[in-house]
């Protein structure tokens, strides 16, 4: 199984806790996901030690003040790391302020220039502000204008409206613990309409986590009982699942 999203750096756990028990739940890829210029250089120094991690670089919306040309070069700079299988998490959201739209859409269209100058997939984050959905119908119109048949995967796909159009277009969906949630059934009804080979699963972790674990800290070795959701609404078996989405991680981050 692999985790195609995590955050090992903001994790509770020593990382070699967090590994052991990944395996130990058959948990053995993950891409371990930075933030902004400092969480980047420690998911990259992560994969040159730790066997089976992989990292993806970018700015977060919610850091997105203060990107600039000098920032979009040494997010390049970074990405040529062998390690660094994608670019991202980036795209726009409304539901927080703590960046402003101009400065999202800024650092959005930056690294949508790495990814594409690198051969990367992008890493989309999408949040919206309650029963809105102007964040998710902009990065749609900002991808199809600026990264036609660029690889894209929406992490956390928490767009069901959504998921046809991302089908159309050959973009990946990857589902987190949200999923699993009694109140996701849109969610667990567009997991099951994802084609087969653009269909993922991640953690988000720390956050999300699955709901039969929703007392503890998200870790990547939960990502098993979210695909267990995923597979059920897919009337699948764990196993083929399996298989399927290991197969997808592979064509898609090379590992």
């Amino acid at each position: 199984m692999i985790d195609s999203h995590t955050h090992l750096f903001l994790c509770e756990k020593p990382i070699a806790e967090l590994l052991e028990a990944a395996a130990a739940a058959g948990v053995d890829r993950m891409l371990n996901v930075g933030l902004d210029e400092m969480t980047n250089d420690e998911v990259v120094a992560v994969t040159e030690t730790n066997e089976g991690v992989y990292a993806a670089v970018g700015r977060h919306p919610n850091d997105a003040a203060g990107f600039d040309d000098v920032a979009q070069a040494a997010l390049a700079d970074l990405g040529a790391h062998p390690n660094v299988r994608a670019i991202g998490e980036t795209g726009l959201d409304f539901y927080r302020d703590t960046a402003s739209p101009a400065d999202q859409r800024r650092a959005f269209a930056g690294q949508i220039e790495v990814a594409i100058d690198l051969d990367l997939p992008i890493v989309i984050h999408a949040r919206d502000v309650d029963g809105e959905s102007a964040a998710i119908d902009e990065i749609f119109d900002t991808l199809d204008a600026r990264a036609a048949g660029a690889t894209v995967i929406l992490h956390c796909f928490s767009a069901p409206q959504k998921v046809a159009e991302a089908a159309e277009r050959g973009w990946y969906c990857s589902f987190a613990g949200n999923v699993t949630y009694p109140r996701s059934a849109d969610l667990r009804f567009a997991a099951a309409k994802v084609p087969e080979d653009r269909i993922l699963v991640e953690t988000d972790a720390p956050f999300l986590t699955p709901q039969v674990r929703r007392k503890e800290r998200n870790e990547p070795a939960n990502v098993v009982a979210t695909a267990e959701v995923v597979a059920a609404e897919r009337g699948v078996s764990l196993a083929e699942l399996e298989r399927t989405i290991e197969a997808n991680a592979q064509a898609l981050f090379g590992w």
